[in-house]
């Protein structure tokens, strides 16, 4: 069972979306924050600092960009994809994208140690998923989040092979599609989301998909007959 933590209100973030700073990052805190549309998010040498910003960028499953190129990736049954199988290393290859050198981290790394050990102890209570997209046995890109009721709250996504994490994104649009989710948050504006069909909505409104969210209630079968069929 989660113990609820309270936040300031969400009126009293900055002008950015910086609402509170400290605190712990453990199960209660995490779960917590995303019922009230919060994220953790801060560099090494910061404090643990938490958001919620207006506008909200999120991506409605059913309306997904999807190009040609990329359509034809899809078709050619390239990659295989999966879900909640390598869920820690999902993370390890975030931490590291955009490195020269495979597996090295990257020292201004947002994914410190504490955010990949809080966020695996999230997934192995079942609030947390990965989606992985795999190239014969090769992890070559992923994605992953938090499940909270009918929202999935996109953390991060990285590629190691070209459209890897396009891919991962659209296998997951279309399992929230058949599951009838709501919505994507998609945290703050970022151009490569824009460019997949991401919009921006005030923060009230992407509040009223977490009236009934219900904190103590995780997502452990979130992925256990995953099946990935791309129309």
């Amino acid at each position: 069972m989660v113990d609820f933590v309270s936040f300031p209100p969400l009126s009293s973030a900055t002008e950015d979306g910086l609402l509170a700073m400290g605190g712990e990052l453990n199960l209660n805190t995490l779960v917590s924050a995303y019922s009230q549309g919060i994220f953790p998010w801060f560099n090494h040498d910061q404090p643990i600092l938490w958001w919620s910003p207006d506008p909200r960028l999120i991506l409605y499953p059913d309306e997904m960009k999807v190009s040609r190129s990329l359509r034809k990736v899809l078709r050619q049954n390239r990659f295989t994809v999966t879900c909640d199988r390598a869920f820690a290393e999902v993370i390890k290859g975030c931490a590291i994208r955009g490195s020269n050198k495979p597996f090295t981290p990257m020292p201004e790394t947002w994914i410190t140690d504490d955010m990949h050990r809080a966020y695996v102890d999230l997934f192995e209570h079942g609030y947390a998923h990965s989606i992985e997209v795999w190239l014969g046995n090769r992890l070559v890109g992923g994605l992953y989040g938090v499940v909270l009721g009918k929202v999935f709250f996109g953390e991060s996504m990285f590629s190691e092979v070209s459209n890897a994490s396009k891919v991962a994104m659209a296998a997951l649009c279309n399992w929230l599609r058949q599951r009838d989710f709501a919505v994507i948050d998609c945290q703050v504006a970022s151009d490569h989301l824009f460019t997949l069909g991401a919009r921006e909505i005030p923060r009230d409104d992407f509040m009223q998909y977490l009236q009934d969210v219900e904190i103590g209630q995780s997502s452990h079968h979130f992925g256990a007959d995953f099946t990935c069929h791309f129309p």
